[in-house]
């Protein structure tokens, strides 16, 4: 297997430097592109950077036959890709076509309905793939680039910034995807399963739905949750994960009770949710709690609550440290595979 999820180093520019005097009105400079401005320099080299290895996906469906369409992204040379799993959820025939035009059946390798992700393959070698960046280093406001592939053959590309993080999101089968990124950057019809890209050229999300009929309200997964989820996939075809039975998101600690409490980290994940009769509840964990680690493992993130649940046994349990009233307070829990 491809080591497809190493974070690479992006593209820089430097400013141009400004013309001295006050006499007459000059002519905005341009680089060598001829673009006039920083901002379309960014979102134009982005595009060109990451536009090859977004791939168009014709699915038909059982049934009635009815048909489908979405993006993807290639993440191997070797032709494994990337997309959303209501893409090509039920999909008897998948089609898969090239930014220059090739078009390949795709094999469905696996999906994962909690994160909306799957992964498909396709014979062929030598393919333009897309670098991966890290998405806990991502901030409110910085600028994205969506990027789909609805039609084949081209490309759409829309900009915008990232509007808020640790959003949750109600699939159409009714589970919870957490910790998502929503923007502001127009995702098209047909664009799901597309790269949601930062200034660097590196994808930090894989776009999953937009909001009718509200405008500018539209949604990523986190790639260190794809990256996870993916590598299982291709790894064994599905993915096994622990269930603690909460709703969450991310929560910043204050320095003074961070330091009071020893802590090395600087953020912790908030309940918000106790699912009944789930292994939270036996545990005793309640809203408001606030988790800070598990069997000695910081949890200082809803990726690191995600990757601690997919890494660790079920069956086993698990001493939580939780913050309670601003109180330290030790709970164990025992986890329990992810309900059908």
């Amino acid at each position: 297997m491809s080591e497809w999820w190493q974070v690479v180093l992006g593209v820089s520019g430097e400013e141009r430097a400004a013309g001295e005097g006050k006499a007459a009105p000059r002519a905005e400079p341009t680089d060598e592109s001829g673009l006039p401005d920083a901002y379309s320099h960014v979102v134009v080299g982005v595009a060109e950077k990451v536009s090859p290895a977004v791939v168009n996906i014709n699915v038909v469906r059982r049934g009635r036959g009815l048909r489908g369409n979405g993006s993807g992204l290639i993440v191997t040379p070797d032709g494994y890709v990337l997309t959303n799993r209501h893409v090509v959820h039920g999909a008897k025939e998948i089609e898969v076509t090239l930014n220059d035009g090739r078009t390949f059946p795709a094999e469905l390798v696996g999906e994962d309905p909690p994160t909306d992700i799957a992964v498909l393959c396709i014979s062929a070698s030598d393919l333009p793939i897309a670098r991966l960046g890290d998405s806990q280093t991502l901030r409110v406001g910085q600028l994205v680039v969506a990027i789909g592939n609805p039609f084949g053959f081209q490309c759409t590309v829309t900009a915008g910034v990232i509007s808020a993080l640790g959003r949750s999101l109600r699939t159409e089968a009714g589970r919870l995807i957490e910790n998502i990124i929503q923007t502001d950057a127009a995702l098209n019809p047909g664009s799901s399963g597309g790269p949601l890209v930062n200034s660097k050229g590196e994808v930090i999300g894989i776009n999953t739905a937009l909001v009718y009929p509200a405008q500018g309200l539209c949604f990523a997964i986190p790639i260190n949750a794809v990256k996870r989820v993916a590598g299982m996939l291709i790894a064994t075809g599905k993915v096994s994960r622990g269930y603690l039975g909460i709703t969450a998101q991310p929560v910043r600690l204050h320095p003074h009770l961070a330091r009071a409490l020893e802590l090395a980290q600087e953020g912790g994940v908030g309940v918000l949710e106790v699912i009944p009769g789930s292994p939270a509840e036996r545990a005793g964990l309640r809203p408001r709690d606030i988790i800070l680690s598990i069997a000695d493992a910081p949890i200082a993130s809803v990726d690191d609550l995600h990757r601690f649940l997919d890494e660790h046994p079920v069956g086993k349990s698990y001493e939580m440290a939780i913050l309670r009233g601003g109180k330290a307070v030790r709970l164990v829990v025992r986890l329990e595979e992810v309900p059908a």
